[in-house]
């Protein structure tokens, strides 16, 4: 039933990248024994093998069918306009990792039958490489350099070139060229340089610029010094605003407990002033009823317990009038005249 109608294009595989439009071939050659109507179908069996083989297109009763597969629904199309010519092969565009799997194209047109198989794989280019130094660029020190490409199907290769300076790959970097990583070893300054890395796969490369400039080794006793200095300071400074801070919050402390212990019940005192005319008012009437004998020493003992800081000013004595006395009169048992 088939030698009627063949598929000449062989069973294949097809490499392409993330983004591009892969070819998927298909032509085939009729005999004047197949009278039949012409269909054309090709159906995805996904990487998945879980998922079963579903139509992606056909042709059938002079009509294309291109719906079936939502995953590629508007991404599939017929390179040939006249079908009947003999060219069944088809597009696929904008392709996606989704769209890895074995495609099969069949043709029917009564009694004639035939198939074929074209596997297609979808890759990533490298995209997005970064260079870089991880370590310190100090002479005699140890540090690496990496080549990192932010995505990119395997298997990657790698080349490292030097670009400046005219000069060759160091001899102890030479074999480690083809790697994304190469060691560094008590580095020079001849190792200063421009580098570029190239990251390539099966569908494409990327490359990377890397200056590398090896100095002499910095003073690093200093800036430990000094690193210890500023947090000695730093640690000073914080002390000293904790103790103003707890001095502060004694001092409103004591000022709060003076404030409580005054009780507004107690009278205000009596002035300094009233309190020594009071004293100095009782000592004159007591002066008044004294005979002149007493009068002296009474008042010299009265005022000297006067307390000296019960007055705001030295009280003067008061002035006495001058006693009167009717002759004769008796003192001591002795009559005066």
């Amino acid at each position: 039933f088939t030698r009627s109608l063949s598929i000449t294009t062989p069973e294949q595989m097809i490499e392409k990248a993330k983004g591009e439009t892969a070819y998927l071939p298909c032509k085939f050659t009729l005999s004047p024994e197949d009278q039949g109507p012409l269909d054309i179908e090709w159906l995805i069996s996904p990487a998945d093998n879980q998922k079963v083989d579903q139509v992606i297109i056909l042709y059938s009763g002079d009509k294309i069918y291109d719906d079936y597969y939502p995953d590629l629904k508007g991404r599939v199309h017929f390179t040939s306009n006249d079908l009947k010519s003999g060219d069944a092969s088809i597009n696929v565009t904008n392709l996606q990792l989704s769209d890895i799997g074995t495609y099969q194209c069949k043709v029917k047109k009564a009694p004639g039958v035939a198939n074929k198989k074209i596997q297609l794989v979808v890759l990533v280019k490298p995209s997005g490489t970064r260079c870089y130094v991880d370590g310190s660029e100090e002479i005699g020190s140890d540090f690496k350099l990496k080549c990192e490409p932010k995505e990119g199907s395997l298997p990657l290769q790698y080349e490292w070139q030097k670009l400046s300076d005219s000069q060759k790959m160091p001899t102890s970097w030479l074999a480690e060229m083809m790697l994304s990583v190469i060691s560094v070893k008590n580095a020079s300054s001849e190792y200063s340089g421009t580098y570029s890395c190239t990251v390539r796969n099966r569908v494409g490369s990327d490359q990377c610029l890397l200056r590398l400039n090896v100095v002499p080794p910095s003073n690093k006793a200093g800036l430990i010094a000094g690193a210890i200095i500023g947090t000695l300071l730093a640690l000073v400074l914080i002390g000293l605003i904790i103790f103003c801070c707890h001095k502060k919050r004694r001092e409103e402390k004591y000022e709060k407990e003076v404030h409580h212990d005054i009780r507004e019940d107690v009278p205000p005192p009596k002035s300094r002033t009233s309190t020594a005319r009071s004293y100095i008012g009782s000592n004159h009437s007591s002066l008044g009823s004294m005979s002149p004998s007493n009068m002296e020493g009474y008042s010299k003992t009265q005022y000297n317990q006067v307390p000296s800081e019960d007055f705001e000013r030295t009280p003067q004595s008061p002035t006495l009038p001058p006693a009167k006395f009717e002759y004769p009169y008796k003192t001591d048992g002795i009559t005066v005249v």
